[in-house]
Formats: C-alpha cells, sequence, structure tokens
C-alpha cells in the first residue's frame, strides 16, 4: 500500500537533538512528508544557541556525527530548554535522551503528548510495549491501556535495544511458521553502540570486547516481550528460550550476530528463504515513507552478510540474513547470520517509521 501524502503536517519536538541519536532524528526528519520537527532541545549547555553553535567542540569545531550535511532546516533553530518546550504547539516528542534522564523527562510529557523514544527507561513496565514496525504492531493496543493506567493524554512507546532489533526481526516469520524454541545468539556489536564516549580507540582497536554491561540481559527480556502475545490488556511472553553472548568489535556501524535456532517444525534453507520472501510482501511497513523497499534481504553467497556492504541497503533499514544452513545440534532448525543498522533500524530512523505505523493507527 502506497499512503498518500499528509498536507497538515503533524509538529514534532526531537529532545536531545545536540547527540549522536538526535543528530540522526534530525536527518531522519529533514523534508519528511508526514512530520515537521518545530522545537529542539537539549541540555542546558546548549540551551538558548542556534542548532550549529550548539553541537561545536570545545575548540569550535562542528561536530556532526551523521553523514551527509547538516540539513538546512535545523541550522538556525534555537535549542531550548527541556521545560522550555511548548506542548501546546506540538502532536509528538521524539526522545533521544540518556536513560538516566530519560524516565523523568518523558514522564513529564507523556502526560500530554504522545512520546517514541530510544531509551530504556520504561521498556520493562508491564503496560509499555517494545514496538518493532512490521513485526509487532498489534501490540500498540496496549498504549490505550497505558493511558488509562496512568492518567495520561499521551503515552510512552520505545524502541528496543538496538542488538535485539535484528534478532526479533528475524525470529518473528520463523515462530510463527516453524515454531522457534530455543535461540542462541552471539552478537559483534558496532562501536556507534556504545555512543560517542563508550568505546575508546585504544579499547577497540585491534581487539574484540567481549562484554556490554547489561546487553545479554535486554536482549532476553526484549525479545521475549516482542515475540509475544497482547492478551487481557497485557504481554504475554513468547515461549522462547533466549541465550546470548554480546561482544563489541572494532566495526563503526552495523550489528553482526550469529544466530541459532531449534524449531518445532521442520525447516531449512529453501523453506527460510521463501519465508522471508512472503513476509517482504505482506509486511505492514510497506509504503511507509521510511520503509525500505525489502524488509528483509536474503544471501544465499556465503561471504554475506557484511557490515560495509550491507549497511547501507535500504538506507540502513532492511535487515540482512545470510549464511542461513541446516543445524546438526538440533532435529530441527537452522544456523544464520543477520546484519541489522544499530544507527538506523535500531534507532531514531527505526523511531521516525514507528511514528508513521502509529499515525497510520489513529494514535498520534
Amino acid at each position: 500500500m502506497i499512503y498518500p501524502l499528509i498536507v497538515d503536517k503533524k509538529r514534532v519536538a526531537i529532545i536531545g537533538a545536540t547527540g549522536s541519536v538526535g543528530q540522526e532524528f534530525i536527518q531522519s526528519l529533514n523534508n519528511h512528508p508526514w512530520f515537521e520537527v518545530t522545537q529542539i532541545a537539549a541540555s542546558e549547555r546548549s540551551a538558548g544557541k542556534n542548532y550549529l553553535d550548539a553541537i561545536k567542540d570545545a575548540s569550535g569545531i562542528i561536530a556532526w556525527d551523521v553523514g551527509g550535511e547538516i540539513p538546512e532546516y535545523v541550522k538556525s533553530m534555537t535549542v531550548r530548554k527541556v521545560e522550555d518546550i511548548d506542548i501546546t504547539q506540538l502532536d509528538l516528542i521524539f526522545s533521544a535522551v540518556e536513560s538516566v534522564a530519560a524516565r523523568d523527562i518523558e514522564t513529564k510529557f507523556a502526560a500530554d503528548l504522545p512520546v517514541i523514544s530510544t531509551s530504556s527507561a520504561y521498556r520493562y513496565e508491564e503496560d509499555v510495549p517494545i514496538l518493532i514496525p512490521g513485526i509487532n504492531d498489534d501490540q500498540a493496543e496496549l498504549l490505550e491501556t497505558q493511558k488509562k493506567n496512568r492518567n495520561w493524554k499521551g503515552w510512552i512507546a520505545p524502541l528496543p535495544n538496538c542488538t535485539t532489533t535484528g534478532l526479533a526481526i528475524t525470529l518473528k516469520p520463523l515462530l510463527e511458521k516453524y515454531g522457534a524454541k530455543k535461540v542462541m545468539m552471539t552478537s559483534m556489536q558496532a562501536i556507534s553502540g556504545g555512543g560517542k564516549s563508550g568505546v575508546s580507540a585504544m579499547g577497540i582497536t585491534d581487539n574484540i570486547i567481549p562484554y556490554i554491561p547489561k546487553e545479554e540481559g535486554k536482549v532476553r527480556l526484549e525479545t521475549k516481550k516482542i515475540l509475544g502475545k497482547l492478551q487481557d490488556g497485557k504481554i504475554i511472553d513468547a515461549d522462547i528460550k533466549v541465550s546470548c553472548t554480546c561482544t563489541r568489535v572494532p566495526v563503526i556501524d552495523g550489528h553482526t550476530e550469529s544466530v541459532f535456532v531449534e524449531t518445532s517444525e521442520d525447516i531449512d534453507p529453501q523453506k527460510a528463504k521463501e519465508l522471508y520472501g512472503e513476509y517482504n510482501k505482506q509486511i505492514s511497513v510497506v509504503g511507509l515513507p521510511s520503509a525500505p523497499k525489502d524488509y528483509y534481504a536474503f544471501h544465499e553467497d556465503p561471504t554475506r552478510p557484511q557490515p560495509r556492504m550491507e549497511r547501507t541497503v535500504g538506507d540502513g533499514m532492511t535487515t540482512t540474513i545470510g549464511r542461513v544452513e541446516k543445524e546438526e545440534l538440533f532435529d530441527k532448525g537452522l544456523k544464520y547470520m543477520l546484519f541489522s543498522h544499530n544507527k538506523k533500524m535500531g534507532s531514531a530512523k527505526g523511531a521516525v517509521l514507528l511514528g508513521e505505523m502509529l499515525y497510520k493507527k489513529g494514535k498520534i
């Protein structure tokens, strides 16, 4: 389905606009047909400055971390304090705030407006769905329960952890058609997933860091919740066991994951190829402005996926699958490699796609 151009755009604000994720939001919303950025906010250090001055480092160099030029629309916009955002002139908040500060900030805004967040502050609340457009759209109905429970006019819809995103996206068809039972995953995560100051050059160069704090617990919890079912106003976790090892590797952008899946029904690589092809045709996000032409890319070339080759596919919104083979550890099951862009589908642009999906559902 191709959706029509929206004449009256929804007015949106970006909170945390000067950080890495905030910059991705600014790029993802440039010339957006449905959403218009009318306000931006960041820390007190940046407040009161125009955007170009606000992102200069201590030496006066403009610290723009996103590919491409800084969009013209934002260059002269004044960065506000969070408390100075005028909610009466907005329809939606995109939050790119770190989780420590996010809970208070997002709670304040959700009392009046919908909030789409990249932080983990609310992910594990019972009445908060963790939404991936095209995967668990039905769980969006839980937002109405959330509003009622909390006496809010708005709601909070967080994205999953960026490592969870690719895993859940690739597991959904396998779970529905072949009954995925157990999953073992090892991630090879890009340094950009740690933020600007998350990984030192000396620590990651010529090295692999075999542990990322709290990451594995997030992946286990989130995967089960995302793949679960909404029943009687609650999400019942998927009956699937998830084991994972999360590592950091010297790759700039894009997470690669090695996945082993045990299934209830017999599956082979050809069946998997056909399955993902079917999902490409029927995925709910087809035609949305930020959606890729192909939600899944399936490779039979054993050298794929590779971060440098996959990160531009679908402008970072396509999940790539390769190395699909029968797995001898299980009577029934597969092993495969996946690539998912942590800064696109797993972050700001995925949040914009979520906004588009929720807008079409009448939630915004």
